[in-house]
This record gives C-alpha cells, structure tokens and sequence, in this order.
C-alpha cells in the first residue's frame, strides 16, 4: 500500500475522495455547470505517488489541478497538505460525452501527487494555496472561494461513506489548470493567512 508522510511519519491512506467543481472560475474554465452538490469521485490507495510525471504526450498527457488536501482522523479534519490531481484530459472529455465514468482518467497509479502533511488545529477558512511553475504564479485559491467549504464537504462525504483515519479529501482547483510538461519544475504551497505551512517541490519527468 502507498503511503504519505505525517509530521515525519509514514501512514496509509486507504483512498483519496475527491471534490470536483469547487471553485466557479474553474468550473468556467472547463465550460462545465455549477453543481447543487459536491460532485464526488474516488481515487484508489495505488494512486498515490510523490513523483510528478507528464505521461505520455503522444497519447494523452496529464494534466494538473492543484488542491488543498485534508487529512481524517477521528472523522474529523486533523491534518492538511498540498496535492495534484492528474488528469487525462483528453480522455476525461471523451467518458463524459458517452456519460460513462472518469476512473480511467483520473484514478490511474500516479493520479495523486502529495507533499507531505502538517497537523492543523486553526482555523480552516483562514487556508490557500499557490502553484508555481518555472518559478511563476499558474494558480491560487483559497478556502473562502470555495463553493463547498472543508466541513460542508466532510459533512457530504461521510453522510454515505466511511472515512477512515489517514484518508485524504482533495478539495477541488482554483482556475489555472493545464497540460504538464516534460522538465518544467512545479512548487506547491499552503498557506495559513500568509504564512506559509507546507511547501513542496517537484521536477516533472516522463512515465
């Protein structure tokens, strides 16, 4: 199983629940409709992964979507970090149009890129987060932009699925989401006020 570092501990998660649709102006990027509901997925445990590849351009390469990352204990928010969901684009597109489910464009090994995690006891709504690539601002959002906050999305989540301790709920992007190139190097960081609490680094490499 993989696993993700908590205050310089290994612990497992079992899966990774994902928000779509959380942010408007990336709900306008993507030309897709508001939802009344957290639009819910699920990535698997053998998505996990701390290595930032662009896969395969010549088929379909991934794309990036940064998120604020909550970690559960105790059914509750104990922790948080900074993540990437990876997309196949492409592909995404393609499921949806038939109506037909997304797994295989965003629950492939490798789909959810993690810094490492820091326990949080502040307040939640005080949280952002900022994606740099080259060295340059690509996309920054915060918890007040949310359409569904942290707990109205635990809330959701829980109302029909157990979570249990160490999984991971990644909260939706911010607009800025694009295609992952080969050599480009990618800093993420959350950010309590203007502090910044997590910060993490990665140079992109192939498959």
């Amino acid at each position: 199983m993989k696993q993700i570092k908590l205050d310089n501990k290994f612990v497992t998660p079992s899966k990774v629940v994902c928000i779509g649709r959380n942010y408007v102006e990336h709900i306008k990027e993507l030309d897709n409709e508001q939802p009344d509901a957290p639009v819910i997925f699920v990535k698997p445990n053998s998505a996990i992964s701390d290595h930032l590849s662009a896969g395969d351009s010549n088929t379909d390469g991934h794309h990036y979507e940064a998120e604020l990352c909550l970690l559960i204990s105790n059914k509750q928010i104990s922790a948080v970090g900074f993540g990437l969901d990876l997309t196949k684009r492409e592909l995404q597109t393609q499921l949806k149009t038939k109506g037909l489910p997304w797994e295989r464009a965003k629950a492939f090994d490798g789909a959810a890129v993690f810094s490492d995690f820091t326990s949080f006891s502040g307040d939640i709504n005080h949280l952002s987060i900022k994606l740099f690539i080259n060295n340059q601002l690509i996309q920054h959002g915060s918890v007040k932009q949310m359409i569904f906050p942290p707990n109205a999305c635990l809330s959701d989540i829980s109302s029909f699925m157990t979570l249990y301790d160490n999984d991971i709920i990644m909260t939706g992007t911010p607009k800025g989401v694009g295609e992952i190139e080969v050599g480009s190097t990618f800093k993420g960081q959350v950010l309590e006020g203007e502090r910044v609490i997590i910060e993490a680094k990665w140079l992109v490499a192939t498959l």
